[in-house]
């Protein structure tokens, strides 16, 4: 593909936090003589929201850090330059566009509401600036999936065997380097955590979740799941474990700020499964990306709708506010110990286990009967791997107001028997002494 000569465009990075298999990236450098890159550490996402709740607390916060560095690093080495802001997009990107002549911005496209505000005030902006966007975080691309969302099927079962029976997975996108010429003066740093409204703080040492930020070490997880442990084969049996670093694959923080693509797990999966083996384990990694998609898809169909009281499925529940039940569930004071130690692991670690999310939601959706939003939020607030598709698809799913036809309820304390019979996990956190 011949470049444009004497162009300049700006690769704008959201949740694509990577240089490996990015489209935006590769538009970038094949259209253009010259590509800088921006990251926006946005202030709307460290305000409070009308919960009470800091969009992103301290854990992601963190992660987004290391991972920023990272991304500048690996950029570095491509000779582009990562120009880094605490500052909404909007104000910064006008400035950077006239004193760079800027014709295009790249970036991921995103749908959800505060993302698509963002660029309509680029929009307003820069009306002569190409905005370029495209979808860049699914395993199977929406293109290939729908020409239109609203077919998308409301039980996945149905929408997985169809996407697994017609849709192919796209390759991995390959990225070229510029020369040292496109570099340019730096005069921008990356905030700390302290600049971000933060204190620093130590890992927890009994985390699940010990790993750091970036397109790096996510890649090092990758091989390390696969290759070096081979614990890819046994994912199936231990993907309900709730103690360690190795029960679960641990892959969705950097999937969440696409630090790896799902398609990069998917391709180095099928090299796996060439040398290794494949069974239901290593088909069970696939499964679990494809309702990652899932969601993504189903918040394509009804748009804010998943952020409604009443869900895709429009129901009229009570829900109760009640500021205490509120209060105990968040600090892991509920007359369930379960729910408690799963409770605690978050508050202490910014991480826990899919088993004990399920709970953990379901209790505070129908035992407490609480609105399910506050309870979406606070994990919003919390979660190193929130994703906005998979938080609130998964929350409207154990609400009842989703994509579970069944409206069921989890039975905590059996889960607790089975999951936890030995105590083991509820030892760890509901300890007098964390430290």
């Amino acid at each position: 593909m011949q470049k444009k000569q004497n162009t300049t465009s700006i690769i704008w990075f959201r949740n694509n936090l990577r240089i490996s298999d990015n489209v935006s990236l590769f538009k970038a450098i094949h259209h253009h003589e010259k590509v800088i890159a921006v990251y926006f550490f946005d202030p709307k996402y460290f305000e409070k929201d009308v919960f009470g709740f800091k969009k992103t607390e301290k854990f992601r916060a963190q992660f987004l850090i290391e991972t920023i560095t990272d991304l500048k690093e690996n950029l570095a080495n491509l000779n582009i330059t990562l120009l880094t802001y605490f500052s909404s997009p909007d104000e910064v990107l006008p400035k950077i566009c006239a004193d760079f002549s800027v014709q295009s911005i790249y970036t991921q496209k995103e749908w959800t509401r505060d993302e698509v505000d963002t660029c309509i005030a680029i929009k307003k902006k820069l009306p002569t600036v190409q905005l370029i966007e495209d979808f860049d975080q699914f395993l199977y691309h929406p293109n290939a999936v729908s020409t239109n969302f609203s077919n998308i099927p409301d039980v996945f079962t149905e929408f997985r065997k169809g996407v697994e029976k017609k849709v192919k997975i796209d390759a991995q996108i390959p990225i070229s380097k510029l020369s040292e010429s496109n570099l340019i003066e730096n005069f921008t740093k990356i905030p700390s955590l302290q600049e971000l409204g933060f204190k620093t703080f130590v890992t927890h040492r009994n985390t699940a979740f010990p790993f750091k930020g970036g397109e790096t070490e996510g890649l090092k997880r990758l091989e390390y799941y696969l290759f070096e442990s081979k614990k890819a084969s046994i994912y199936k049996n231990t993907r309900n474990g709730l103690v360690g670093i190795d029960y679960s694959t641990k892959f969705s923080p950097w999937l969440a700020n696409g630090s790896i693509s799902p398609k990069m797990i998917y391709w180095k999966l099928k090299s796996y499964e060439k040398e290794f083996g494949a069974n239901d384990s290593t088909y069970w990694i696939v499964f679990e990306l494809i309702w990652r998609d899932y969601f993504k898809f189903i918040s394509l169909k009804y748009g804010s709708k998943i952020f409604k009281i009443g869900g895709i499925l429009d129901r009229d529940y009570h829900w109760n506010f009640n500021k205490k039940g509120i209060t105990d569930w968040i600090e892991g004071r509920t007359k369930d110990d379960f729910v408690n130690a799963n409770m605690i692991e978050l508050k202490e670690t910014g991480w826990m286990s899919n088993r004990g999310r399920q709970n953990v939601a379901s209790y505070f959706a129908k035992e407490l009967l609480l609105d399910w939003r506050i309870g979406a939020a606070y994990f919003e607030s919390m979660l190193l791997d929130y994703d906005v598709h998979s938080n609130y698809g998964n929350w409207l799913y154990v609400s009842g107001v989703g994509n579970d036809p069944r409206d069921r309820k989890f039975n905590t304390q059996l889960q607790a028997q089975n999951y936890d019979g030995n105590h083991k996990f509820r030892n760890i956190w509901l300890e007098k002494t964390l430290f």
